[in-house]
């Protein structure tokens, strides 16, 4: 039996995700500007933001199943997640420096590698530590420090030009300086963070039975490949049934962040060309505003936890998808940048239940000793409706949206409107080591 641990154990098991979290807030915010400071085309855009999908679907399950056999003296996990949050410290600190457009695309392919290999062993931490009743609070504290982490990443920009550094103030290559301070304050946390959580709550040291266990597997990249494969063909049906949840959910959410700020450019400023003082005033309004509906997620993770204990993950989390839908619904309605925060209010709640329910349902339906393997192939449930969006919505874009990137964000309200309906279908059904 686990040890049942305090609030604040479970607060200071989850700080390392706040490091994490500010790098991803960092590239939500920040990469499309960065790749049209450095010419890239509109329509283009989703192809430049394939690293992130498919360093994940590559990195997660295999770092999963791997850490899962992993028997070290510095923990199972651990040295997954170390290693990738000093990684990703080096390659925020890099990003903002880019020369070139290619550049800049290929370092976003080694940072996301770096945040997905800390990404699944931190999860499957998560639950290694805490008893099943606990599961909750525990997936929904790590959704809160993801909201606390990306709303400083959107909000830092701002920050730093209220501090009194110059907005307009530009590199060579018409990256403002605001963007690479933001960079490099990330890097710090995203180290930092993680070691503040390795040094308070270190990892539940494994049995015996269990090393005993782990060691009599077969060991190699070819059997590390095998146990995917069996994992997928063994995959609960809950974990089935969230693959739709989650294709709505996440190809909205990727359509949100590559187009939110050039949709804002649009209606709030008039302007597309990135010269402009507009284009850079919408990039810190988008700040502001991402900066806002991340800080709902991180009061909203907490204020759903007797939510979902009282109603049922499913519920609760068709409320927040339906809420974040009629809000993406609304944005291109809105000409004044103060009405913006309303529609936050319901993106920041599906923020907070995306990164926290859908892990509530599926850590009771998987089996213990394979939660490594199963959170990575979780995982992929989100990098392929990404893959998916990259692919897509070039095609369409001009035909069907008219090269209109406030019709994207249409596109994304109706999606998670979808999933709210989706999300009602799941049934959760627990693991025999669960049962």
């Amino acid at each position: 039996m686990k040890p049942r641990l305090s609030f604040w154990q479970i607060i200071n098991m989850n700080i390392g995700f706040f490091g994490i979290q500010f790098s991803f807030g960092l590239q939500q915010s920040s990469m499309s500007p960065i790749y049209k400071y450095l010419g890239a085309d509109e329509a283009s855009l989703p192809y430049l933001w394939l690293a992130g999908p498919m360093t994940g679907l590559l990195v997660q399950p295999l770092i999963g199943a791997m850490s899962d056999r992993t028997v070290s003296r510095w923990g199972r996990r651990t040295p997954y997640f170390l290693i990738g949050a000093i990684l990703c410290s080096l390659g925020l600190l890099a990003m903002p420096f880019s020369p070139t457009l290619w550049f800049a695309a290929s370092l976003l392919w080694i940072l996301d590698a770096a945040n997905n290999v800390t990404m699944e062993p931190y999860r499957a931490y998560v639950s290694d530590k805490l008893n099943p009743e606990q599961h909750s609070l525990g997936f929904l504290t790590q959704s809160a420090f993801t909201g606390l982490g990306q709303t400083l990443a959107y909000l830092t920009p701002s920050l730093l030009v209220w501090a009194g550094m110059n907005k307009d103030a530009v590199n060579s290559h018409q990256i403002p300086h605001i963007v690479i301070v933001a960079f490099m304050i990330g890097a710090v946390f995203s180290i930092s963070s993680v070691l503040w959580t390795l040094k308070t709550t270190p990892e539940q040291p494994l049995s015996a039975q269990q090393v005993a266990v782990i060691r009599a597997q077969p060991s190699g990249w070819r059997h590390t490949l095998a146990e995917v494969a069996s994992a997928v063909r063994d995959m609960p049906d809950t974990m089935k049934q969230l693959a739709w949840v989650k294709l709505f959910q996440w190809y909205a959410m990727f359509c949100y962040w590559q187009y939110i700020m050039l949709s804002l450019a649009t209606t709030i400023y008039g302007t597309t060309d990135p010269a402009t003082q507009g284009f850079r005033d919408a990039g810190l309004l988008t700040g502001q505003v991402g900066a806002f509906y991340n800080a709902i997620a991180f009061v909203g993770a907490l204020a759903l936890v007797p939510f979902t204990r009282r109603f049922g993950p499913q519920r609760s989390h068709s409320v927040c998808l339906a809420l974040a839908g009629l809000g993406m619904l609304a944005i291109p309605l809105i000409h004044t940048p103060a009405l913006l925060f309303v529609p936050m209010i319901g993106i920041g709640l599906a923020w907070a239940s995306i990164m926290g329910n859908p892990y509530v349902m599926l850590a009771g339906c998987i089996p213990a000793e394979r939660t490594g393997v199963y959170m990575g192939i979780f995982n992929m449930f989100i990098v392929i409706p990404m893959i998916i969006q990259i692919f897509t919505l070039p095609l369409y874009y001009h035909s069907l949206l008219g090269g209109n990137p406030e019709n994207v964000i249409r596109l994304a309200g109706i999606l998670m409107l979808c999933g709210a309906v989706a999300v009602l279908a799941v049934k959760i059904r627990p693991s025999a080591a669960h049962a």
